[in-house]
């Protein structure tokens, strides 16, 4: 047996006490298995001293973000047995009632923040909870877990590299038991000694030995002192986990002998032995300790079992997809309560959000703003052009080219309550931080109950010649998605008023920009802030002939339509605009098709699955019973876009086809 590290200062009675509490929870999650009584279990059988240890070391305002096996920093940290039992066991009484399973939550009263099943997607996380801290000056840390799997993630570079380049004060965790799943670290590391990992990043790093508790705490310890002081940290520890990668797996995989090895450096056993040279601990206490420790989780564990299985309703489970709204006391009123001698002044789109940002940075200065040269230089169309100036870099930040890690360090902000603004260079950028929305932020909500007030805003769109990779219209990919919300303004004072609604959402909001609209449309705005709720359409024309339901760009293409209309044929053409996608006014829409008993949608976006078959369908399912003819769909030719303007406009373009499907639908 190799002996631990030997370490003062530190009550090993309780340190005992701590590292054997997970091990007896796995001894019995193991006898489950066998009796049939449960039917998985991630297994930490191996690793518990790098849990236990994280948690020791760290200071009780410190988050941790740990995975599977990390068991051990949750009831360091004296999170409740019986409800964390239930969790495990999918019981009532569990702390996402069902919604998510095992070590998948947060509980950030006990500044633990869980994992989603997408490798090292909170490493960038923990970046934004270190950017909080970094920010309101405050003494923690954020230390984030990753596998040796895990760090060929996108995220974890992202992450490391964010990390470095701020100096925030992060440490990332690297449990390397030697296998991502079953496939051995040399197979899938090209340089198996991730500690080197940290030199390409220009942070300390360190090689710990992860089996020994002492060694373990001391090195986290450590850790949190250089990230405080200095910036980041990246710990690799070396362990290995001797059960399967869940239970049911199994370990055929390994050679007996590495088996034989690791068993030598069993955790819990080093410290065993260490008490017996050291502390004089008799074998006696040993096993007196064991048995009330066993008999503690055993009745726990029998105690959830017992608990009744969780049940629901579709409409309980429907309410907690999206945090309740509740404006901040300093939200701007609605538009229908300004005073009716607002001043106004004329305004472009791309004036309005810049007014908007503008004073909604100037009232709380818990609004930040990230994105790709947004700060210096203004972003690339300026909207934010000097803001930096007014607001200082630790509010005007520009990232590094990582979608993804800003977009997590968004969410890193929001869970320690401030409300960050993570700019899109371009919407077809947002492909690569596509996980980050819709399985980090989209679920938060639902799985544990917390606001994630972060906005994304995302110049789209074509009409100005960009070409496939700078002109996409990508909406429907995230109306798909519960737990976001998805705006569209199409005129000055509707970008200027729901984007002040974004900003003050506790919910993920997708907030798109027309690129072409930013400098070719006017209105009058007011020139005080306001809001313009979320969900609600506005009717821009009347009409009793058809109804034009679109959002975006379309509705200047409807409302010139709708003028041919009236002016070459007398007919009268009502144009909705949705402003907002998810969630999407049904009653007004319903009651213009009341009026004129036809309805043609038209997008920007390409067809097949785009938001209009959704509108469609719904309209159709919902209202048959008013309709005079079948809803049309126009949109977007399903071809990726030219880069010519000329090419766009003749062969990709919904406009090119809109004035024959009204004819069609008159027709009809």
């Amino acid at each position: 047996m190799i002996a631990p590290t030997v370490s003062t200062n530190i009550d090993v009675d309780a340190l005992y006490r701590a590292l054997a509490t997970p091990r007896a929870i796995e001894e019995k999650m193991l006898h489950l298995i066998r009796q049939g009584r449960i039917s998985k279990w991630f297994s930490g059988y191996g690793q518990e001293a790098i849990a236990v240890g994280t948690a020791w070391a760290l200071h009780e305002q410190d988050y941790i973000l740990p995975m599977h096996r990390n068991l051990g920093v949750w009831t360091t940290r004296d999170v409740p047995l019986r409800p964390l039992l239930c969790q495990l066991f999918g019981r009532e009484g569990a702390f996402t009632e069902g919604r998510d399973r095992t070590f998948h939550f947060g509980l950030p009263e006990q500044r633990i923040i869980g994992m989603i099943s997408h490798m090292a997607a909170m490493l960038p996380v923990a970046c934004g909870i270190g950017q909080a801290f970094q920010y309101k000056q405050e003494d923690a840390v954020a230390l984030a877990f990753c596998g040796d799997g895990g760090t060929r993630e996108g995220d974890f570079h992202e992450a490391m590299n964010l990390a470095a380049v701020w100096n925030l004060p992060v440490v990332f965790l690297v449990e390397n038991n030697g296998y991502g799943l079953s496939t051995p670290t040399y197979e899938a590391l090209a340089e198996t000694e991730i500690v080197s990992m940290a030199s390409g990043y220009n942070m300390p790093g360190r090689s710990v030995d992860g089996n020994d508790i002492f060694g373990v705490i001391e090195a986290v310890k450590n850790a949190r002192e250089t990230a405080l002081r200095r910036g980041p940290v990246l710990l690799e520890m070396r362990t290995f986990r001797m059960r399967g990668h869940e239970e049911a797996s199994g370990t055929a995989y390994v050679p007996d002998e590495k088996m034989d090895t690791w068993a030598e450096r069993d955790p819990v056993e080093r410290l065993e032995e260490y008490l017996r040279i050291a502390g004089g601990w008799a074998d006696d206490d040993l096993k007196a300790l064991q048995s009330d420790i066993a008999t503690t989780v055993n009745d726990a564990v029998e105690w959830a079992l017992d608990q009744p299985p969780i049940e629901s309703t579709p409409e309980e489970e429907s309410a907690a997809v999206y945090a309740p709204h509740e404006p901040h006391d300093e939200a701007p009123p609605l538009e229908a309560d300004l005073d009716d001698d607002t001043a106004t002044a004329e305004r472009r789109y791309i004036d309005a959000l810049t007014d908007a940002l503008d004073e909604a940075l100037a009232a709380d200065s818990d609004v930040l703003m990230m994105g790709q040269d947004i700060a210096e230089y203004g972003g690339v169309f300026k909207v934010t052009d000097g803001f930096v100036d007014h607001y200082g870099p630790e509010r005007i930040r520009n990232t590094p080219i990582i979608e993804s890690g800003a977009i997590g360090a968004g969410l890193g902000l929001a869970i320690e309550g401030l409300r960050p603004v993570v700019e899109m260079q371009y919407a077809d950028f947002i492909a690569c931080g596509f996980n980050q929305i819709v399985n980090n932020l989209a679920k938060t909500h639902y799985r544990w109950g917390q606001p994630v007030n972060v906005t994304i805003r995302a110049p789209y769109g074509g009409g100005i010649g960009a070409g496939p990779f700078h002109s996409q219209s990508p909406e429907a990919w995230f109306c798909h998605v519960p737990g976001l919300k998805v705006v569209m303004p199409s005129t000055p004072r509707d970008a200027k008023g729901l984007l002040h609604s974004a900003l003050h959402d506790p919910n993920p909001t997708l907030f798109f920009e027309q690129k072409k609209l930013y400098r070719s449309i006017r209105g009058e705005v007011p020139s005080t802030p306001y809001r313009i709720p979320l969900g609600q359409a506005r009717t821009v024309r009347d009409g009793v002939d058809a109804t034009i339901v679109t959002y975006g760009l379309g509705v200047h293409w409807a409302l010139d339509e709708a003028a041919h209309w009236a002016e070459a044929h007398d007919r009268s053409v009502a144009v909705i605009d949705l402003r907002t996608l998810v969630p999407w006014d049904k009653e007004t829409v319903r009651a213009s098709l009341s009026e004129t008993s036809r309805v043609l949608v038209l997008h920007e976006a390409t067809r097949t699955a785009g938001f209009g078959a959704e509108l469609a369908a719904e309209i159709t399912e919902d209202h048959f019973e008013l309709l005079d003819a079948p809803p049309i769909r126009v949109a977007g030719a399903d071809t990726p876009i030219p880069a010519t303007k000329e090419l766009e406009e003749t062969t990709f373009s919904a406009k090119r086809d809109l004035r024959d499907a009204i004819e069609r639908l008159m027709a009809y």
